[in-house]
């Protein structure tokens, strides 16, 4: 891999890479969903496919993969979404945060502070 960086990334091999395409579905994945491959790379794959896929035998975050193949994160989801319609990766979106829900009751927690301020 070689040590160039993205800002010098030259624009006709993202547009290779891509296959012309520029975006993908707003919602498709997070920054942070954790992609895990569900197969092997078969000869004749795409290089970067292929590098993901042995890059997500364990759960990894979309944008560690970008860092990892020093690609930008619109060009990787473009990618993981190949990977994803043909069943290759799956990807694990992060729960939603049910903060209200989680959180104790407010009247408890001045209890709490009460208790310990006795102490």
């Amino acid at each position: 891999m070689s040590s160039r960086s993205v800002d010098n990334e030259d624009p006709d091999r993202l547009y290779t890479v891509t296959g012309g395409r520029s975006r993908t579905d707003a919602g498709a994945m997070d920054m942070v969903a954790l992609i895990v491959s569900e197969c092997d790379p078969v000869p004749g794959m795409q290089s970067e496919h292929v590098k993901i896929l042995r890059m997500c035998r364990r759960p990894t975050a979309v944008v560690e993969i970008s860092s990892e193949l020093r690609l930008p994160v619109s060009v990787v989801k473009i990618l993981l979404c190949d990977l994803l319609d043909t069943g290759r990766v799956t990807a694990r979106h992060p729960s939603p945060a049910s903060a209200r829900r989680s959180l104790p009751d407010p009247e408890i927690l001045k209890q709490v502070l009460v208790g310990l301020e006795n102490l």
